[in-house]
């Protein structure tokens, strides 16, 4: 059975910073490209990062510079490092497992990020 499970989300102030993580199970992680989408009440679900099996790096144009994606391969874990948060970063975040080439796309439950003074 796959999870992934995301932790870290939370109330934080505007221009400070959050990690939020991404513990997943029941995959070989390794081959998976990960990914953080986040939605905003009454909003599409939006790109916020992905990180590609090589470590290749993409983010939404909102987060660049602020976002950091990264993998732990080892621990089956998937990081965002946010800074410099903006009240517009609130939202949900998900965490997505990907298989190139195929239709094996994994979602977790979503974490609460708010920013908010």
């Amino acid at each position: 059975q796959v999870q992934l499970v995301e932790s870290g989300g939370g109330l934080v102030q505007p221009g400070g910073s959050l990690r939020l993580s991404c513990a997943a199970s029941g995959i070989i992680f390794s081959v998976y490209r990960m990914g953080w989408y986040r939605q905003a009440p009454g909003k599409q679900r939006e790109l916020v990062a992905l990180i590609s099996i090589g470590d290749y790096t993409n983010y939404g144009d909102s987060v660049k510079g602020r976002f950091t994606i990264s993998r732990d391969n080892a621990k089956n874990t998937v990081y965002l490092q946010m800074n410099s948060l903006k009240p517009e970063d609130t939202a949900v975040y998900y965490c997505l497992a990907a298989r190139p080439g195929t239709s094996s796309d994994y979602w977790g439950q979503g974490t609460q990020v708010t920013v908010s003074s």
